[in-house]
């Protein structure tokens, strides 16, 4: 079944972005209706709002002021536009903290922070969710058939977290109903370690710079709690919205790969996914940075499988940047255009108009200080809003991807906690988008899902340093293979499972010395000054930061190592194993050996680039298909000129951060 459009009635791109009219109260009557001027001049036909407006909301305790977001809600419907209608528990009041000190979160040293900024609200607090369902049930109850009533936009950017008694209470029940006893939580953690068995539930605290923090079980199990609190928090915000709008789709603002969430299972209560993306784009051969935003976005929409929402993202230079550089020409349609290719549906910016004091005052927005539609960043806007309207025939796109790579925030957390390897510089994500990267500078589509989604659709399945085992993960990643799939595998696979303790008998364990048909016995962490290099097929290429001395299982050796003591060991193996094979590659690398290695597992696999040939180096080319419609986003990420054959339409020559789209099929 295809896709629809986010908001059913609205089978068009969301163009917009973060409205915040309660700051311009006193204008009302001139620069809010100055506001839907130029956003209809620059092709917006949607706005945020009400994200932070909660003191505007509800000034005193149980004294309401909807009619100013009335006010505002009217003049969208009016200028056709979508709201996407926030609820503002994403910062609470000065009242509210004073009135109720338990919202107030407790730092991890166990200090209850003070009243300012955001997010800084407990997710346990009876007073706090209260009063979330109340704001939340009249702004549902007041809304629910307003005509420019899109989406729900929950919250705001969900992150931190709070170590508060009310928090710890619950933190001891989620692991008495995860564990059962004690004995098996101290078996788990392996607690006999420096003495830290656990005798009574009331002893277990959540980590601590000022005391337990040395059990990585523990720490693991914090995170995990920590996203079930939100994932909790959600449920109860949007139980209101979904009692009386329940046609009216629900979404969070996630931050990419931000590690305090895991997102898949976040993912799992959101009815679409939406993100936050702020490349910091440098003007020079941003391809790089442009293959990064690319894994991002194909993270997003991993997350459900379906297109997602771009909810924010800077129209020209990000204020809370440590250089507030300017867009150049052309960037700010590459970024948006950027989003489109990898599978959102929508174009939003923070913000629309700058706000006159505060830190994000010199922030990027649509509408300057200047206040009028005369300056470079609204007509690039308005360029975009422009060329938007001629996607209509995109909504629900899919993307055909064959390829996917595991991203998984339980690995990251375990391998940053790890003491070991490279400690706090050992790179999980940089790995993960390394080996990312190769795909998108083929133009080859690709998935970024982790180990509970299903690898069905997928005839390539690729797992960069994966270090920590779920329950599960190495029988379903056999499973692929024997069914004829191509998984490949790399140094620091299975030496843990799901609650950090190693396994036994050698790594990879749970299995997957099976599956790879190879026993790592040891891993050397390379100094940055050492040299090692991989031989494969008459080439060497250089090995750098970790070499693992492997044994053949049944595997067999196809590139060695070309110095040290392991000279001539393996280190790149494939293991045949029912109607699939299993490749193994026993070190870092630079890109030159991942673009050539996986330019033979896409010919082996017969995964179809975007276009015909090989890219220049830094243009990517995306595809989206809709029946037999495609969509080709060709983009380049230099500031050079470059030439690119696109298949139907001939050569292309496309301008520093040009971006063309090649419609094919009908």
């Amino acid at each position: 079944m295809p896709n629809q459009p986010i908001v059913a009635r609205f089978p068009h791109i969301i163009h917009g972005g973060d409205y915040n009219p309660e700051q311009w109260l006193s204008w009302k009557d001139t620069i809010w209706k100055e506001d839907m001027r130029l956003a209809k001049l620059a092709g917006i036909n949607s706005l945020s709002v009400g994200i932070f407006s909660w003191a505007a909301l509800e000034p005193a305790e149980g004294e309401y002021h909807f009619e100013w977001l009335d006010e505002v809600m009217n003049l969208l419907a009016e200028n056709n536009m979508v709201a996407v209608l926030a609820t503002p528990s994403g910062a609470k009041t000065a009242w509210m903290s004073q009135k109720y000190p338990e919202i107030l979160r407790v730092n991890a040293a166990r200090q209850r922070q003070l009243h300012g900024g955001r997010h800084n609200h407990c997710l346990t607090s009876p007073a706090y969710r209260r009063k979330v369902t109340e704001m939340n049930t009249r702004l549902a109850q007041r809304y629910k058939d307003h005509p420019a009533l899109g989406v729900w936009h929950v919250s705001n950017e969900y992150g931190g977290e709070c170590h508060c008694p009310l928090c710890q209470a619950e933190f001891r029940l989620y692991l008495k109903n995860k564990y059962g006893t004690l004995e098996k939580l101290n078996a788990a953690w392996w607690t006999s370690f420096w003495a830290h068995t656990y005798t009574d539930w009331e002893q277990i605290e959540s980590p601590s710079p000022i005391g337990e923090d040395v059990l990585h079980g523990l720490k693991l199990d914090w995170k995990r709690f920590t996203t079930e609190r939100f994932v909790d928090f959600y449920l109860h915000e949007i139980k209101p919205l979904k009692e009386y709008t329940p046609g009216v789709p629900c979404t969070a603002n996630l931050m990419g790969t931000y590690p305090g969430i895991d997102y898949f299972r976040f993912a799992e209560v959101l009815d679409v996914a939406s993100w936050d993306s702020y490349p910091q784009w440098t003007g020079g051969d941003d391809t790089v940075l442009g293959a990064r935003t690319a894994f991002l976005h194909d993270l997003t929409r991993g997350l459900k499988d379906k297109p997602f929402m771009l909810m924010e993202s800077c129209p020209s230079a990000t204020n809370w940047r440590p250089v507030t550089k300017l867009h150049r020409p052309a960037v700010h349609k590459l970024q948006s255009l950027q989003a489109l290719a990898h599978g959102a549906d929508s174009v939003q910016y923070f913000q629309f108009r700058k706000s006159r004091g505060s830190c994000e005052k010199f922030h990027g927005a649509v509408v300057d200080h200047e206040g009028t539609e005369n300056t470079r960043v609204f007509k690039d806007i308005a360029e975009v809003g422009e060329c938007l309207k001629g996607l209509d025939g995109l909504i629900g796109a899919d993307t055909p991807a064959k390829a996917a790579i595991i991203y998984d925030w339980n690995v990251r957390w375990a391998l940053e906690d790890a003491k070991g390897f490279l400690q706090s510089q050992t790179g999980y994500e940089e790995t993960v988008i390394a080996h990312h990267r190769s795909f998108w500078k083929k133009g080859i589509p690709v998935d970024v899902i982790d180990p509970t989604r299903s690898f069905d659709k997928y005839s390539v399945l690729v797992a960069p340093m994966l270090y920590l085992l779920r329950q599960g993960a190495a029988k379903k990643i056999d499973d692929f293979v024997q069914r004829g799939g191509i998984f490949i595998a790399t140094y620091i696979t299975g030496y843990v499972n799901e609650t950090d303790l190693c396994y036994l008998g050698g790594f990879p364990g749970d299995g997957l010395k099976e599956t790879l048909g190879i026993w790592n016995e040891e891993i050397d962490s390379l100094y940055p000054q050492d040299e090692n290099a991989i031989c494969w097929k008459g080439k060497q290429y250089r090995a750098k930061d970790f070499c693992e001395l492997i044994h053949l299982q049944g595997a067999e050796a196809l590139g060695s190592y070309a110095a040290d003591f392991y000279q001539g060991r393996p280190a790149l193996t494939v293991n045949r194993r029912g109607k699939g094979k299993a490749y193994y590659i026993a070190a870092r690398t630079d890109d030159n050996f991942l673009d050539d290695f996986y330019a033979e597992i896409a010919s082996e696999a017969d995964l179809k680039p975007a276009l015909p040939g090989s890219l220049p180096a830094g243009v990517s080319a995306q595809l989206r298909t809709k029946g037999k419609k495609e969509f080709v986003f060709i983009q380049n990420f230099t500031n050079e000129q470059k030439t690119v054959d696109s298949g139907t339409e001939g050569l292309k020559t496309l301008a520093p951060f040009e971006s063309v789209i090649v419609k094919r099929g009908s």
